[in-house]
């Protein structure tokens, strides 16, 4: 609970109609949820306008409402007081930051924003400061963690109250650290707002969520804002191999540091060997062996060391910690089956620069022993720029490619796949398209043989299918080991 006159100090307010003595014992952006004692901000969105709900919350109990403009007319508002304010958005995560009393100046709390690579590395440092004997704090994609406490997530950067309420969590339970996922999505939204940042990360940037930003401009100015926005107390560290890091940092008042595979930087690595077994590396001059695979998993753990350094570690301590680290789940995620040798690998990848970075390392490690089979889709209602690309990619890298749903949400499945195929080249590899995703991973496993690598792309962590608004349970992981008969094999 906390009076509304302690919140409004740290609100740009433009007017206030009511009184300033209430108290608050919660904060809401559904009106549905509002209830006796709310706070109700309504935010202009993207899809609706929250002015448009606002009878609704103070009909169930809203005593606050947070808005950009005064209602002309409004039912049983007696009693309401309103607050308005230029961005009922940003106000939100300000008003969130207050109410639970500033959780994120209580700990030190690291953002890592970029197209892929966020989860994890989310992870891994979660993991990696674990090791180090510290409690830690999680916010990410596949699960938030309070300490050892695992907390299901329903978004990549949740809203700004939930997120300050989980910090609040993480502070209460004696956190020292927190690693937060941070979307672009967050960022335009708002809902970091009011939030300390002791470190900001930058993975890289691709061609991804231009169904909502539009353009690739805006969606590199969405990320680099996270930047522009952090404290000259915070550290910025950037992908040098990334061609958009020096970006990023242009206005950032952040202590700049790079890292990098391939060009000079602050923090370097390089791979000695490659297989599927896990990477051979040089990290800051020190030889290890990691059981993360491919490239991109040996540019996660550099950051994570670099990170780690940053908030002040000891070299000698982080690195041998860096061996036993796993990756998150539903990233580059196997199941073998030993009779027949078939090897099933399930990712996350759902844009054309993640797809091509794990089959391309699928490709380098296979060294043409096997066949490869991927099976992939792309969602609905989501970016149609980047089916063809898929497909395109798909094709470039596989001996077969099977087109299938991934999450069609409101779409004809099929029409999805149909402009997937556009992508397709002229002479191209063994294509089916198979609409059931359950069918079409049985399909790849009864196509492979010894040596063969399936790819089940698309979907990773996600443990649902949504079809026509309806999500029903779906597990690729728990679909390729049935299809693959490893109950019965081992």
């Amino acid at each position: 609970m906390k009076e509304l006159k302690d919140i409004l100090g740290h609100l740009e307010v433009k007017e206030t109609v009511g009184t300033k003595d209430v108290t608050i014992n919660s904060l809401v952006l559904d009106s549905r949820h509002a209830g006796p004692g709310s706070l109700f901000a309504a935010i202009s969105g993207t899809q609706t306008d929250g002015h448009k709900f606002i009878d609704k919350a103070i009909e169930n109990g809203a005593r606050v409402v947070l808005c950009e403009h005064l209602p002309k007319e409004i039912k049983n508002a007696k009693g309401v007081t309103f607050v308005k304010v230029g961005d009922s958005a940003r106000a939100f995560g300000l008003a969130a930051g207050a109410f639970y009393d500033f959780p994120s100046e209580k700990l030190k709390l690291v953002g890592i924003t970029g197209t892929n690579g966020k989860t994890t590395t989310a992870t891994l440092l979660y993991q990696l400061f674990t090791g180090l004997g510290y409690k830690t704090g999680l916010i990410s994609t596949v699960e938030n963690r309070v300490a050892k406490r695992v907390i299901p997530a329903t978004h990549t950067t949740p809203d700004a109250a939930s997120i300050n309420l989980l910090i609040h969590e993480m502070a209460e339970a004696g956190c020292d650290y927190v690693f937060m996922e941070v979307s672009s999505h967050a960022v335009v939204q708002q809902r970091i707002a009011g939030l300390t940042f002791a470190g900001g990360v930058f993975t890289n940037i691709t061609h991804e969520h231009l169904d909502y930003h539009k353009t690739f401009k805006a969606y590199i100015n969405a990320k680099k804002k996270f930047f522009d926005d952090l404290p000259g107390s915070a550290f910025a560290l950037v992908n040098a191999d990334d061609r958009h890091g020096h970006v990023m940092v242009q206005n950032t008042k952040a202590k700049v540091k790079t890292m990098a595979l391939r060009r000079a930087a602050d923090f370097k690595a390089r791979i000695l060997d490659n297989s599927l077994e896990g990477l051979h590396m040089e990290l800051d001059g020190v030889e290890l062996h990691a059981r993360l695979i491919g490239d991109f998993n040996a540019s996660n753990l550099l950051t994570a060391y670099g990170v780690a350094i940053l908030l002040g570690q000891q070299k000698d301590e982080v690195l041998p910690l860096l061996s036993n680290l796993r990756g998150a789940e539903g990233r580059f995620e196997t199941v073998k089956n030993p009779e027949s040798g078939v090897l099933g690998i399930v990712d996350y990848a759902h844009t054309p620069d993640a797809l091509e970075k794990v089959l391309s390392t699928i490709h380098q490690l296979n060294r043409g022993k096997g066949k490869v089979i991927t099976v992939v889709g792309a969602g609905g209602d989501r970016d149609r720029t980047k089916r063809p690309l898929m497909a395109k990619v798909a094709a470039h890298y596989s001996n077969t490619v099977i087109l299938t749903s991934d999450n069609p949400r409101s779409e004809d499945p099929n029409a999805i796949i149909e402009e997937m195929k556009a992508g397709l080249p002229p002479v191209a590899t063994t294509v089916l398209a198979i609409v059931n995703r359950r069918e079409a991973i049985k399909t790849a496993c009864a196509l492979a043989g010894n040596g063969d690598i399936i790819l089940v792309a698309g979907k990773g962590h996600e443990k649902y299918q949504e079809i026509n608004g309806v999500k029903t349970p779906f597990d690729d992981v728990r679909e390729l080991t049935e299809a693959l008969d490893i109950s019965k094999s081992v």
